[in-house]
């Protein structure tokens, strides 16, 4: 079947393949949050379950807002260009915003139990991650949806959007597994040989 003028076809498949993504992602945050809640003691901020907020936040920001912000260009290929741009721009606010929760519940974490800050290569890493997350938000902001640069310059710069955008989700999803196999090690070295301290909180 011929799509309209000027428009894109969309794969058959598409629809399942992101439905398949949709799935996928909710069930991770699930597990992530199931995993808090079980074997983790909970979420709450004025307590010693504060450090819980942080993998919550990073995978729900990081890993399923940012995968769904890549995907909107796949998913609404023939909707208005402005609309999509809009749309891409907001869920990486929303990316931003949350990440930047479990960021702050982290570092006010440590600061209250008087631990060190950025003394992993997962902290290291994260770091790094989310400025380039914000970098790379503000360069497409001022590129794409900000007036005023031009057709040419957009162009130029599109593929390079396009690629680092993939690179800081990878990126994301990298360092996300790295906390969390942290945690378990942490875990691990806390409870020894007994099994009785299984719900209290990542140091």
């Amino acid at each position: 079947m011929e799509s309209p003028a000027g428009r894109a076809p969309t794969p058959g498949a598409l629809p399942y393949y992101v439905a398949f993504s949709q799935l996928l992602g909710l069930t991770v945050v699930a597990v992530t949050g199931a995993w808090l809640g079980v074997y983790r003691g909970g979420i709450a901020w004025e307590s010693a379950l504060q450090f819980n907020v942080h993998p919550l936040c990073m995978i729900i920001g990081l890993v399923f807002l940012q995968g769904d912000a890549l995907l909107v260009y796949r998913v609404f290929r023939n909707e208005a260009k402005r609309t999509t741009k809009v749309l891409h721009g907001v869920l990486h606010v929303f990316a931003f915003v949350i990440a930047l929760v479990g960021l702050v519940a982290v570092f006010d974490y440590h600061r209250k139990k008087g631990s060190a800050d950025l003394y992993s290569l997962h902290s290291w890493c994260g770091i790094l991650v989310f400025v380039l997350f914000l970098a790379q938000w503000l360069v497409g902001f001022s590129f794409f949806l900000f007036p005023g640069a031009s057709f040419s310059l957009r162009s130029r710069y599109r593929p390079q959007h396009v690629f680092f955008g993939a690179a800081i989700f990878l990126l994301s999803v990298g360092t996300a597994l790295l906390g969390l196999k942290e945690a378990l090690l942490f875990q691990l070295g806390k409870l020894g040989p007994s099994r009785n301290q299984i719900n209290s909180p990542v140091p």
